[in-house]
């Protein structure tokens, strides 16, 4: 087997509540990442984005990286790896800076973010990310890069995501005993916006929603930033609960049914659909309409729309108490292994009143039958975000040699001149 380090590839780690997923890819000349290696398994001893069995989890870990390691024909030795839970929280901050000599340079850019960034935050707490929105420049405002322009004051506004240290060294202590290392840490909000949302819904304003099996990861974008995150403790879960509760089955035969069997009333299915429903303790299964079905899982599927909504509302009357208004032009794109239920999007359409689409992962190839799916929309997004990470560094990496190069023929000169 080949080395990792020798492919140059990325991998990206997943580890929810219901399943360890965990993809292998590689960059093409043309930006496309093409996906060489896939595993997942059944996730045990996760919580809601917590670590509740520590052995367990590793256990399931595992397996799913020996299988992606099989396909791909490589040893993996590092991995970008999704965060959440409902410890992960967001506040957006402001920082100001003179200009050191009229014009902006990286290292004017480097310290208004700083600035911005020496907040308090509660105890225990981290910053996960800091990104930046928009910079201003004395009197001109909305700027995406500031570098190369002239000014005295230069103002930026960024985005913190922070975390509970704790919880996120648990789930690296599984990467780890893994016999592995983690390249960073990411937000699974932020991880699938990457993979399923496009510039213009950035632009135009929309909220993304990535309904896990414990938790449901909201990002807000509006003029092309991040603008609001938030992790709510409920998710697809629930609704496999009900459907278990209330058909007298076994869970993991409840999950089956919302995957496969799964919508809401108004989808394109007959009254006479019948759906087979086994029950626990070897009794004989039923055979129940399927509509049956659709109402148990509507209900509690609207509750879950309803709690997103809330958040969307408390949004907009933050930015109201700044004098600001934003508009989520592109709606609300909804996305995660939970998300593909029939007929989600009219369920949804009802609670928010715009326009839904369910996203799944773009600009892969390879491997994708599986990976191209709403359920890998996190993984794919931890692949999208370490291409642009392992850019940027490698982008200023090659500039600090060109620097070194520099001041190398510097010396040279001076010391033949003398």
């Amino acid at each position: 087997m080949i080395k990792l380090i020798d492919r140059k590839l990325l991998v990206g780690l997943e580890i929810g509540t219901v399943k360890i997923s965990v993809l292998i890819g590689e960059v093409l000349p043309d930006g496309i990442i093409n996906i060489i290696g896939i595993g997942e398994c059944p996730s045990q001893g996760m919580e809601k984005g917590n670590v509740k069995d520590l052995e367990s989890v590793v256990k399931c870990t595992q397996i799913a990286i020996e299988k992606a390691e099989r396909i791909a024909e490589c040893h993996i030795s590092s991995v970008y790896l999704a965060l959440s839970g409902k410890h992960i929280d967001c506040q957006n901050e402001i920082g100001m800076v003179p200009i050191c000599n009229e014009e902006v340079v990286q290292d004017d850019v480097d310290n208004v973010v700083h600035t911005a960034t020496s907040v308090h935050l509660p105890d225990e707490h981290r910053i996960l990310h800091v990104i930046p929105q928009e910079y201003s420049i004395d009197y001109q405002e909305g700027i995406r890069n500031p570098v190369g322009l002239f000014g005295v004051r230069m103002q930026a506004k960024v985005h913190l995501v922070t975390c509970h240290n704790d919880m996120a060294k648990n789930i690296v202590k599984v990467v780890e005993r893994c016999g592995l290392k983690v390249d960073q840490l990411v937000f699974s909000g932020l991880a699938s916006s990457y993979a399923v949302l496009t510039e213009d819904e950035r632009e135009l304003g929309v909220c993304m929603v990535d309904i896990g099996g414990g938790t449901m990861d909201i990002a807000i974008y509006t003029k092309g930033a991040l603008r609001y995150s938030k992790v709510i403790p409920y998710a697809g879960n629930v609704v496999t609960n009900d459907i278990a509760y209330v058909f007298g089955t076994p869970p993991a035969t409840a999950e089956i049914l919302k995957i496969e069997k799964g919508c809401v009333l108004g989808s394109s299915f007959s009254k006479d659909d019948a759906i087979e429903i086994a029950t626990i303790h070897g009794r004989a299964s039923r055979n129940l309409p399927r509509q049956t079905l659709a109402e148990v899982i509507e209900p509690r599927y609207s509750e879950l729309f309803h709690l997103v909504n809330n958040e969307m509302v408390a949004f907009n009357e933050e930015l109201g108490k700044q004098g600001l208004k934003h508009h989520l032009a592109a709606g609300i794109v909804l996305t995660g292994g939970a998300a593909k239920i029939s007929g989600l999007e009219v369920c949804a359409q009802r609670t928010f009143q715009t326009q839904v689409r369910i996203g799944c992962p773009k600009k892969i190839t390879g491997l994708i039958e599986s990976a191209k799916e709403a359920s890998y929309s996190t993984t794919v997004g931890l692949l999208h975000y370490g291409k642009l990470s392992h850019w940027n560094n490698r982008e200023n990496e090659e500039k600090r040699a060109s620097v070194k190069n520099w001041f190398r023929k510097i010396h040279k000169w001076i010391k033949q001149e003398f």
